[in-house]
């Protein structure tokens, strides 16, 4: 699992010109799901996650996390995290999880993030969709469930 997580002072996320998903002061999560992924990962990933001290307190320095910011999150899937852009030019998306199965992990992802007392909205998953934001800083970061060790399954 792959997520670009970035602060933002507002996001809002249409699909065919209907706006679907939209919050104020929060985080802007744009989350891909890999093949050997499963739902093992989800609560320690999005604990992690949610611990992040990358909100500003009043002076000015990242100290915060979500939940102390008073923020909420937008949660949008994005397969092309999953994608290999480093054999030609064309990215290869064979590391990305099948569709139904990415879908169930999305899902569940956002069940997951209600019942820890999260305010999600989210994009529409297998959508065209228009993600507009105001990234706060700019402050973007990536969390990778690779890096974190967790095994699937386990």
């Amino acid at each position: 699992m792959k997520a670009v997580i970035q602060t933002v002072l507002d996001a809002s996320v249409k699909v065919d010109g209907e706006v679907v998903g939209a919050i104020d002061r929060g985080m802007l999560v744009y989350f891909g799901v890999e093949k050997d992924d499963d739902a093992h990962i989800l609560k320690p990933f999005f604990e992690k996650l949610l611990k992040l001290r990358i909100f500003k307190d009043g002076e000015g320095r990242m100290n915060l996390s979500l939940s102390q910011a008073g923020g909420s999150m937008l949660l949008v899937s994005q397969f092309t995290l999953a994608s290999d852009i480093y054999k030609g030019n064309r990215p290869g998306f064979e590391t990305a999880a099948a569709p139904q199965a990415a879908q169930e992990l999305y899902l569940k992802a956002v069940d997951l993030l209600r019942s820890m007392g999260v305010a999600v909205e989210t994009g529409r998953f297998g959508a065209h969709m228009h993600v507009c934001y105001c990234n706060d800083g700019p402050e973007t970061f990536i969390l990778d469930s690779n890096r974190l060790k967790i095994k699937a399954g386990s």
